[in-house]
């Protein structure tokens, strides 16, 4: 039960970029994004509803929970739809990994929660990679504004989930805070889109919808509570390797379906970020105990 779990978290995850890029170009991503958390917000208001589990949040809560749900269901995603104009959905995946890297940073500077040896290790191995895959240091890479915005959708994402921590020290539980983030990222693209004159009517375009819905229920709703389950189940730590195995299978798809050609320096920068993020994740008994058994005699 617990590996289905785990296999779903990372095949979903790993196929939501792609459907990103489906939709990127049929309407402007903030019209595309406002569905998306509109119909995820409605499930998990229902689901938690008839669970039973839905809370009352004091008003004063939502002086956090305003910037929580701008963080990581609107101005990040506004940043990730734009930058997969010019990049392959599955090197913006690769790219988003590093959030591990900036949550760890954010930790450090706000709730003086000093990084770990491995963390810091990980992380250094993580930036080398993404120099790689933006071309610096002279080596052939991709389009440094889209991975400019791919990095800053990511941060935000990252600033959302040291604000997250804020509401739960309130005493909100994550799938409350999280209904109600995404109701307040709703409001935050409502409003951003009618200033600046944008319609928020979607499209009819049969695949526009598939993609939405797939990121809307499976995307943002069933993963995610997948993933909750694991962090219960297994701990945090084991569960952090869904963002370690997600990104792969969005650069399959992307070389499968997107015709995505890679460079010898977009290889070795992707191959840095995923090393970095196993430095970071990767328990130490457990690299050990593999070690042994692979040393011991038959």
């Amino acid at each position: 039960m617990l590996g289905l779990l785990f296999l779903c978290v990372v095949v979903i995850w790993g196929t939501t970029w792609f459907a990103i890029h489906v939709q990127v170009g049929v309407t402007v991503p903030g019209t595309a994004i406002f569905w998306r958390f509109m119909i995820a917000s409605a499930a998990m208001g229902a689901w938690l509803y008839l669970s039973g589990r839905l809370r009352r949040v004091p008003w004063r809560t939502h002086l956090w929970l305003a910037p929580m749900g701008a963080c990581m269901f609107s101005c990040n995603f506004l940043a990730i739809y734009r930058s997969e104009i010019t990049l392959a959905s599955g090197t913006v995946s690769v790219i988003f990994s590093v959030a591990t890297l900036f949550n760890t940073l954010n930790q450090w500077l706000f709730f003086r929660l000093r990084p770990s040896v491995r963390s810091i290790a990980g992380g250094c191995i993580a930036i080398a990679g993404v120099a790689c895959l933006t071309g610096m240091g002279g080596v052939a890479g991709i389009s440094q504004t889209g991975a400019a915005l791919a990095l800053t959708g990511t941060f935000l994402f990252s600033c959302g989930n040291i604000l997250s921590r804020r509401v739960a020290m309130a005493g909100v539980d994550l799938p409350n805070a999280v209904y109600r983030g995404m109701l307040w990222g709703c409001a935050v693209l409502a409003v951003s889109q009618v200033a600046r004159g944008e319609s928020l009517a979607g499209s009819t375009d049969p695949a526009w919808i598939a993609a939405l819905l797939y990121l809307a229920l499976p995307g943002s709703v069933v993963a995610f509570l997948a993933y909750l389950h694991l962090v219960h189940r297994i701990g945090a730590d084991r569960a952090a390797y869904t963002t370690i195995l997600s990104p792969v299978v969005a650069l399959l798809i992307s070389i499968l379906f997107e015709g995505t050609h890679w460079t010898a320096g977009m290889t070795l920068g992707v191959g840095l970020v995923l090393a970095g993020n196993l430095v970071t994740f990767a328990r130490i008994d457990n690299v050990r105990s593999f070690l042994q058994k692979r040393t011991q005699k038959p």
